[in-house]
């Protein structure tokens, strides 16, 4: 485990620019599953339109723990992210809150105790940070959970930042296939208005007609005029 402030440090060195949420949160997890005692896997559920799902994982033990939570539609990482208090387990044997959830866990997992911090952010919480360990009472120490919440905090930023970058990148693709749709168009009206002695209007009519004709999106039926000029032998 390190000391709280190296994995501080570490996370805050998470790239965040031109990559994808998930590759960030990916960086995110595994950096934090080393920073809290006993956790053995990690794992961060987000919260989207109350639906739950794990966006990154450090160990394939906490997204089985995970997913069963999920098909059974309650659990301590949807519980704490969905009501904001951390939720600790420290026996799954003697585990009694979420009985068919457990049951399944103790059948098809290794996974003996668990805590379960929510993401706080903007007054609000949006998820949850997931900590599993084969060994019960792996997080009774007070300072997995204060490191937890630690990291947690941390999480939260870093998630908001990271979508909001995410967010950012899709909207500048959005962007340029936009204009590339926009160019392609342009082009077949040119060559609708070169072949047929037709001004830019009757040309975009023509195009548009086609569209809804064969059912098909508008850039695609100006690609194919484009493409049937420049494949032509000269």
């Amino acid at each position: 485990m390190w000391p709280v402030n190296d994995w501080l440090r570490e996370l805050s060195r998470v790239v965040l620019v031109d990559r994808t949420l998930t590759d960030v949160l990916t960086d995110i997890t595994r950096i934090a599953a080393r920073g809290i005692p006993g956790a053995e896997a990690t794992s961060i559920t987000l919260i989207r339109d109350d639906k739950p799902f794990t966006a990154a994982h450090s160990g394939d033990m906490a997204l089985a723990a995970d997913e069963l939570q999920y098909e059974h539609g309650y659990g301590p990482c949807i519980d704490a992210g969905r009501g904001g208090v951390p939720l600790l387990v420290d026996d799954m044997c003697t585990e009694e809150r979420w009985p068919d959830y457990v049951a399944h866990l103790l059948a098809t997992t290794p996974v003996r105790s668990s805590m379960s911090v929510p993401l706080p952010y903007q007054g609000s919480f949006i998820g949850a940070l997931n900590n599993y360990s084969t060994r019960p009472s792996a997080f009774s120490a007070p300072e997995s959970l204060a490191a937890g919440q630690d990291v947690a905090e941390y999480v939260a930023v870093a998630v908001a930042n990271a979508d909001a970058h995410w967010q950012l990148g899709e909207q500048a693709r959005n962007m340029r296939l936009a204009m590339e749709s926009r160019a392609v168009i342009e082009q077949a009206k040119g060559v609708l208005m070169a072949q047929r002695k037709v001004d830019a209007d009757v040309a975009f009519e023509i195009l548009r007609e086609a569209s809804q004709r064969y059912n098909r999106k508008l850039r695609d039926i100006a690609t194919r005029i484009v493409e049937s000029v420049v494949a032509r032998p000269r």
